[in-house]
């Protein structure tokens, strides 16, 4: 009872205007106690998703539980995290604390800068995706992994249930997704460290990078890598999204881009930002949100700015900021 108090409380912290949140929040204790009921008599059942569409900025193809098994992700994640986050590599930044896109970016450049002598040695950088990761992921092959680690009966049968509620694969959204993905591929983390003794390797989600002084090297990496993935995690690597490049030409890496001296914001992140910018703006302006949320949206997107060498930039978003709040 203790867990799923606390994970309702960690769930509903920025959803208290939310109408579903609101509706099992209005007979709370009732809502918890009878979750906790079916789950000691394990006739929990996970409920069906409803399915929708975001645009951020490709499509994708978004899953939503109810609020009831979604405060049980909560509770079941505040479980499993602790138990398989000391498994996980350091250079794996996806949805662990400590971690992100922005501590990713920056382990990769003091990386390139420390295999290139700043710029005076040569550097190459291979950069993969995983095709369609989270559809693809293997049910069957996800538990094994699982319980390597979880011995308790009645905490895999749980598990199994989270898992076995949406197929093919994971649906993206869900908290235990996220922490599921990194359980999934760190398998491929330990494969790349123990095994092909990479050095400097760095994975965001279904993301993953692999710097080195020597290009050859990282040819050869490939069809080994393909074939891991492959054999044992039945994932393949999209095929237009392998390629290697010099450091000097940029590396493109969470929504920014690495070159020797400087890091430059990703052009679709600028046009994005932008983008949202003048959305939000036009939401105040027709009264859906407070003059506090649009300059909570300005700090946040100044806030991304910041990790980049984009003076002009920034000064750029202000001015249009205040031309589109003025015209």
């Amino acid at each position: 009872m203790e867990n799923l108090f606390s994970a309702w409380e960690e769930f509903q912290k920025d959803k208290k205007r939310k109408k579903d949140v609101q509706k099992f929040e209005y007979n709370l204790e009732q809502n918890v106690f009878r979750l906790n009921r079916d789950l000691k008599s394990k006739k929990y059942k996970h409920s069906r998703y409803l399915s929708f569409y975001i645009c951020d900025p490709k499509v994708r193809h978004i899953h939503k539980a109810t609020v009831k098994d979604r405060v049980l992700h909560h509770a079941v994640s505040q479980i499993l995290a602790p138990i398989f986050e000391p498994t996980f590599i350091p250079n794996s930044f996806s949805c662990r604390i400590g971690k992100g896109n922005h501590k990713g970016t920056f382990a990769l450049e003091k990386a390139l800068r420390k295999i290139s002598k700043n710029n005076l040695w040569s550097c190459f950088v291979l950069k993969c995706d995983i095709r369609k990761f989270f559809e693809n992921i293997d049910h069957e092959i996800l538990l094994k992994i699982i319980s390597k680690k979880i011995k308790d009966e009645d905490a895999m049968w749980l598990v199994k249930e989270i898992i076995k509620s949406f197929n093919p694969g994971l649906p993206i959204g869900n908290l235990t997704s996220q922490l599921l993905a990194n359980v999934y591929l760190n398998e491929l983390d330990q494969f790349a460290k123990k095994e092909l003794k990479i050095k400097k390797y760095f994975r965001y989600t279904d993301d993953f990078v692999i710097a080195s002084e020597d290009k050859s090297y990282l040819e050869n990496l490939i069809p080994k890598i393909q074939s891991y993935l492959l054999n044992e995690l039945k994932l393949e690597l999209h095929p237009n999204k392998i390629n290697i490049k010099k450091f000097h030409q940029g590396v493109d890496f969470l929504g920014y881009v690495i070159l020797p001296h400087y890091r430059l914001l990703r052009t679709k992140t600028k046009k994005r930002i932008f983008k949202k910018l003048k959305k939000r703006i036009s939401e105040y302006k027709n009264g859906l949100i407070n003059q506090q949320t649009l300059e909570q949206s300005l700090q946040s997107y100044l806030g991304v700015l910041s990790h980049a060498d984009t003076y002009k930039l920034k000064q750029n978003l202000l001015n249009q900021y205040w031309f589109w709040l003025n015209e």
